[in-house]
């Protein structure tokens, strides 16, 4: 990992110091907003759902602006500052509303930064080494995502109870986030088209048109079949709270499943460079379809917690893999273009599933929801394998 581009690493640092703050927060939510706030498993999935929705949609304009501008930086800046800004908010809550409205505006921090942050990974890495640069910035994520719930499990053991202040202090690793991203020197970029040459109707399709190959339309028509039945993890998040009969060690778990996530993601994008995309993401979502079924029948929380584990190798397996093989699939002169329709497939997705999952769980119970989830997963696997 010596070789990574400067810029790669720093960029890692910043989302390590930023899931640290996240995913402080993430995996209490489910009982902050059930138990404190008394909220239910429809508004949980609305919370979710809407707040990834929001984060995706915007990665179309934030990618589309990146494409058009040779610095990408100043949006990278702007995104992480909203972010790190609104989130400590959730410490002075007092109804599910009030969370929905942070999250989305820290889901509108998320998509800003998202695509022009991966087109400079993308840029400043050459081909043959993207899954493992994507890789490397997946793990680095996903520590961030071990050391957030080990530092609130921590916290919480000295200060049981203390929900509002642990979320309040998350601003101190969102501050240096901030500043680790003023280090990085950016080189400008070749661009799609310049700013002053924009055409007055800002719905163009010219960066749109650029990303239409065959290929690259056909994984993003896979893709969203998987993301229908991709809701959010706080429902799984939930079912191992209910299950563990209170949410006082949650965020160990969850910490534990981000550090499988975190070792699985750079090996799983390294490999992809070695045998092939479509390969590594087909057995992400095979492992994603069969922990989602073994979530609809198990129910003691020691078997929970094996599969919870499993399914880091989903994430590891796919996500870092899914980002390289968009860049390698749109024109250089569109990839942010190209990763803002791939986020926002996966926003709109994950809204839809999330308001889906939570009214099949109130009407049908958990078992059914995760069914419909794993059902989906399975089917997209067997289209990818056959495109």
């Amino acid at each position: 990992m010596s070789r990574l581009p400067k810029q790669a690493w720093l960029l890692g640092w910043v989302s390590l110091a930023t899931d640290t703050a996240t995913e402080a927060i993430y995996p209490l939510l489910p009982f902050f907003l059930t138990q404190v706030l008394h909220a239910g498993a429809v508004s949980l999935g609305i919370v979710e759902g809407a707040a990834e929705a929001v984060n995706s949609v915007l990665k179309i304009w934030s990618g589309r602006i990146a494409d058009r501008s040779p610095k990408k930086r100043p949006l990278v800046l702007f995104g992480y500052s909203v972010s790190s800004l609104a989130r400590p908010f959730i410490a002075v809550t007092t109804t599910w509303l009030q969370v929905f409205t942070v999250r989305v505006l820290d889901r509108v921090g998320k998509g800003v930064r998202g695509a022009p942050r991966d087109a400079i990974l993308a840029h400043v890495t050459p081909a043959g080494q993207r899954g493992r640069v994507f890789g490397f910035h997946r793990a680095m994520d996903n520590l961030g995502a071990v050391l957030g719930p080990l530092l609130a499990t921590l916290f919480l053991y000295f200060y049981p109870g203390s929900y509002r202040t642990l979320f309040g202090l998350t601003i101190v690793p969102g501050v240096i986030a901030i500043a680790l991203i003023v280090m990085i020197r950016e080189e400008p970029t070749d661009v799609a088209q310049p700013l002053r040459a924009a055409p007055a109707d800002p719905s163009s399709a010219a960066g749109l048109k650029a990303c239409a190959t065959t290929p690259f339309v056909a994984f993003i028509g896979v893709l969203t079949i998987f993301t229908l039945g991709n809701s959010t993890d706080a429902f799984l998040l939930l079912k191992l709270t209910d299950a563990a009969g209170s949410a006082k060690y949650v965020p160990a778990m969850w910490a534990a499943h981000n550090f499988v996530k975190a070792i699985v993601s750079y090996l799983g994008g390294t490999w992809s460079d070695r045998i092939g995309r479509k390969q590594v993401i087909g057995l992400g979502w095979l492992i994603y379809a069969v922990v989602y079924g073994a979530f609809a029948v198990a129910t003691s929380i020691g078997v929970l917690l094996a599969w919870f584990m499993v399914y880091g190798f989903y994430f590891g397996f796919a996500e870092g893999t899914e980002k390289a093989l968009v860049a390698d699939l749109a024109p250089a002169e569109s990839r942010g273009t190209a990763f803002g329709i791939y986020y926002a497939v996966q926003g709109i997705g994950a809204l839809l599933a999330s308001i889906v999952f939570g009214l099949i769980w109130n009407a049908f119970g958990a078992a059914a929801a995760f069914g419909v989830g794993a059902a989906l997963a399975l089917v997209a696997t067997v289209l990818l394998a056959i495109i």
